[in-house]
């Protein structure tokens, strides 16, 4: 297995697949997943010539289940270290959930010269979480809510989320593959609670309004219009317009987690993007 250890002393998991001199394409997981969430984007991009380049974020998958440094100034350093590290330039980033605040984070910070494009995918940004400055969004008490069921049943909690809202196995007509359940709670169970305990304010608490506002490159947002875990009013409808370069393309009746459900679709729209 690859590693990259970090300014810290973490060491950071990834994957890199494909011609060495080709456009890279770099994925950042959403919580509490690793980067194999990636594998139906990371096995089309690659099959398409691409390189494509994925990490666990510290304390998920395979990287070190660190106790501290779960905020997104250390994913997205984390971030950076694996760019770094594999010397990409010209890379499209795209972020899922969680993974689209590091992104965007990483992008604005860090991407100077090395990210030609970035896509965000039921991404948390401007930010979740309600305040008197964000009043469509998230009360505390949902996220104070989610930190208490992980304390107490993990295990359980995993799969509730992946069973029902996060790929909208709890709408009615919606028939749930227990396989992508059981894929989703895999993918958890390996990382640390901890991590995941903290990452939850790390996703909800983080303000990426700035960071939006500094981003030059072209950005493609994506997202669902019943996605129950990111409401769209308060994410991609309002990141879009403080993107500098943003495209906002809305899928009628898609979940959270598209990218699993309708990976034919959101693949070649990403294609397309990528190419064009």
């Amino acid at each position: 297995m690859s590693f990259v250890t970090t300014a810290d002393g973490v060491r950071i998991f990834y994957k890199d697949w494909g011609p060495k001199d080709a456009q890279p394409v770099v994925f950042h997981h959403g919580w509490p997943l690793s980067s194999d969430d990636w594998d139906a984007q990371m096995l089309f991009f690659v099959g398409k010539g691409y390189r494509v380049v994925a990490h666990d974020r510290r304390g998920h998958g395979r990287s070190s289940q660190v106790g501290d440094g779960h905020d997104m100034d250390h994913y997205a350093a984390d971030a950076a270290a694996v760019v770094e590290h594999l010397g990409l330039r010209d890379a499209v980033h795209v972020g899922h959930s969680t993974g689209g605040g590091e992104a965007a984070r990483y992008a604005a910070r860090y991407g100077q010269g090395r990210v030609a494009e970035l896509v965000l995918i039921g991404a948390v940004p401007p930010l979740m979480v309600k305040t008197p400055a964000n009043p469509g969004g998230t009360p505390v008490e949902v996220f104070d809510d989610f930190r208490k069921q992980l304390a107490a049943n993990r295990t359980q909690f995993y799969r509730d989320v992946a069973s029902g809202p996060f790929y909208g196995f709890n709408r009615p007509g919606t028939t749930a593959s227990e396989a992508v359940v059981e894929n989703w709670w895999r993918q958890g169970m390996t990382g640390g609670a901890k991590a995941h305990y903290d990452g939850i304010k790390a996703f909800s608490e983080t303000d990426f309004t700035a960071d939006l506002k500094a981003i030059a490159v072209p950005t493609l947002v994506l997202h669902g219009d019943d996605d129950q875990v990111v409401p769209i009013a308060a994410s991609a409808l309002l990141s879009v317009k403080l993107l500098k370069n943003g495209t906002l393309k809305v899928y009628k009746g898609y979940p959270h987690g598209m990218c699993t459900t309708h990976a034919d679709v959101i693949n070649a729209d990403l294609l397309d993007f990528v190419r064009g």
